[in-house]
């Protein structure tokens, strides 16, 4: 027997959501088939099986949130020498499947602080149901009724139905919840925007959602979120913020000034009468926030320069229509850039480590970060052992992962592991941006838009001004882990290597 576990989804991410099982028990898996997809804060993942054998049992239903490293499913291999020694290593105690079963969903601990995410991702899809079935709680229905109900049949309590359907959106649409708490919203016929999560993270708990219950039998107010000073919500009936609480989101902070609160995701909108509106965070956007404070307490320094594009246009220019015609996708910028950051990484090992508390943790393997823009936030898929690669190669490394990044149908080896991250802000328009380090990682450099400007030329006849096509880039720096001066000796580096691109430059 061999067991599967949660896998780590990037550096900071400590938990993930069964979303679906692609097997069933009594499937044949093999290795590195997609096994069952993961969601966390950050992305929703496929992660591969990492035996071949058959599905013997699911440990963790689908809707549950489980830590990282937790046992999720047991699979039977057919290596019966593995599973042996995994069977005489085990102790005793732990050799039955049985005996790793994790807690019910339904006591997840929902108050517990949220888990860091990683630099960013997408938890805009809900997870999947769960087929735990409980009693309605606090349900008003008679033994009769009971008795004559359909096995298996879930109904609202009647007296609430109405008032139900009646109450407040004042919470997340998205809000993450264990199967246990979505069961009981469908008995009571409420949706997750009615909500308001006081767990971890704007969790929805148990608690949360039969104070809503009891608010609507005895006919008093649905809580109501209230904004701490810190941006944190509560439910006036529910666990109470710990930072001092101001007027509610959701009434009108004065007379002269009403509110109103607009679903998550929606676009800004004002009703009439509304001064103002509260727009929810998303997951995704959460997740940002609490990485790029994280990030922030790393002391950033910044080397910035400009790159003379010449050679890189015109070589670039003189490859893309073959190379389209050839491969079927576009020739960007980026594996250039990717490949220069890459053999400069080689001259200069201190940036392709990470920060750690004993010391700086230089890293072999070249894994470069390529920040990809996605709806409402930016995911930073890795490219492993990117100095290995041809500028080909990047090129379809970096295009299949962007286009899985919109499809939002990352594989689990997209994310953690990364040394250092590119940003290409440029095709934005950009021209300087201070970008915020990826922590742990110590380097973040960005490439700006590559715009044509009149610069100073020295000839043997003069001094002339020609126009030039040129590109800024910003080198940030962890300034725990190196200086400005090493920072510049990198960034030169990189400069040197993209102004040296030619005809002799080797694509494949």
């Amino acid at each position: 027997m061999a067991k599967v576990t949660m896998p780590q989804l990037g550096e900071s991410v400590a938990e993930g959501t069964i979303g679906k099982w692609l097997k069933q028990p009594g499937d044949h898996v093999a290795k590195y088939e997609p096994l069952l997809e993961v969601i966390t804060d950050k992305v929703n993942a496929e992660v591969p099986s990492p035996f071949e054998g058959t599905l013997k049992e699911i440990l963790a239903e689908e809707g549950a949130t489980v830590p990282n490293n937790a046992e999720i499913a047991v699979i039977d291999t057919a290596d019966d020498g593995a599973a042996a020694a995994m069977t005489s290593a085990a102790p005793p105690s732990t050799a039955s499947p049985s005996s790793a079963d994790p807690a019910p969903a339904e006591s997840a601990p929902a108050e517990s602080a949220p888990a860091e995410p990683a630099p960013s991702a997408s938890a805009g899809s809900a997870p999947a149901e769960s087929a735990i079935a409980r009693g309605p709680a606090g349900s008003d229905e008679t033994p009769d009724a009971a008795a004559t109900r359909a096995p298996g049949m879930v109904t609202a309590p009647a007296p609430l139905a109405h008032a139900a359907a009646a109450a407040p959106a004042y919470g997340d649409p998205d809000a993450r919840m264990t199967p246990a708490v979505r069961r009981l919203l469908r008995e009571h016929g409420l949706s997750a925007e009615q909500i308001v999560g006081t767990g971890g993270g704007g969790r929805i708990t148990r608690d949360d959602v039969l104070a809503v219950v009891e608010a609507i039998r005895t006919g008093g107010a649905a809580p109501v979120p209230v904004m701490g000073q810190n941006g944190s919500s509560a439910s006036a009936a529910g666990t109470p913020s710990p930072s001092p609480a101001v007027p509610s989101a959701a009434a009108p902070a004065s007379p002269a000034m009403p509110s109103a609160r607009v679903p998550v995701g929606s676009p800004v909108a004002f009703p009439d009468g509304a001064d103002e509106v509260l727009v929810p965070t998303t997951q995704m956007r959460k997740g940002i926030a609490v990485q790029m404070t994280r990030a922030l307490q790393a002391p950033h320094a910044y080397v910035q320069m400009e790159v003379d594009a010449a050679r890189l246009v015109a070589t670039r220019e003189r490859a893309k229509k073959a190379y389209q015609a050839k491969e079927g996708i576009s020739l960007s910028y980026v594996p250039f850039v990717v490949k220069a950051a890459a053999e400069a990484l080689k001259r200069n090992p201190t940036f392709n480590a990470h920060w750690t508390e004993e010391g700086l943790l230089a890293k072999r393997r070249i894994n470069i970060g390529v920040a990809v823009a996605v709806e409402d936030g930016l995911l930073v898929p890795v490219i492993r052992d990117a100095d290995t690669l041809s500028i080909h190669g990047l090129n379809v490394a970096i295009t299949d992962v962007a286009n899985r990044a919109r499809l939002n149908k990352f594989r689990i080896d997209d994310f953690g592991g990364g040394t250092f991250t590119v940003d290409n802000t440029g095709y934005l328009g950009t021209n300087l941006v201070m970008p915020i380090l990826n922590v742990p990682e110590v380097g973040i450099v960005t490439m700006e838009a590559i715009t044509k400007r009149p610069v100073v030329q020295s000839t043997p006849d003069g001094d002339v001004i020609a126009i030039r096509p040129i590109m800024n880039m910003v080198l940030g720096v962890d300034h725990r882990a190196n200086d400005g001066a090493g920072g510049a000796a990198l960034l030169r580096d990189i400069k040197a290597w993209l102004e040296a691109v030619g005809p002799d430059t080797p694509i494949y």
